[in-house]
């Protein structure tokens, strides 16, 4: 069983930047890939970014390239979603989900475990 708990959620200003974290426990959380997705109210939730086990592969959704960063440190088993150059649009619930067979891909069905998620919220 993995657990997967997120943080660093919260009211930013517009432009302004937020760090999320998710931290995991209960699995060999350096043989997964792992991936970032938001959840906007009134909308289904969306893929924002995944990262392969080694950090050698990343991918982002176009609302995210050029502004976010996902990383990871398999040493402290957490992954981390550094949000520069915030939109009232980023609004949303971030959660961070775990795949156990490494694929790093968009769909969330591939992803087994999920956090609880961690609200961000953007004002303009």
């Amino acid at each position: 069983q993995v657990h997967l708990v997120e943080s660093g959620g919260g009211l930013v200003q517009a432009g302004g930047s937020l760090r999320l974290a998710c931290a995991a426990s209960g699995g060999a959380f350096n043989t997964y890939a792992m991936g970032w997705f938001r959840l906007v109210s009134g909308k289904e939730r969306e893929f924002v970014a995944t990262i392969s086990w080694s950090s050698g592969s990343t991918y982002y959704a176009d609302s995210a390239k050029g502004r976010f960063t996902i990383s990871r440190d398999n040493a402290k088993n957490t992954v981390y979603l550094q949000m520069n150059s915030l939109k009232p649009e980023d609004t949303a619930i971030y959660y961070c989900a775990a795949d156990l067979f490494g694929r790093g891909v968009i769909n969330e069905d591939a992803y087994e475990y999920w956090g609880q998620g961690t609200q961000v919220t953007v004002s303009s």
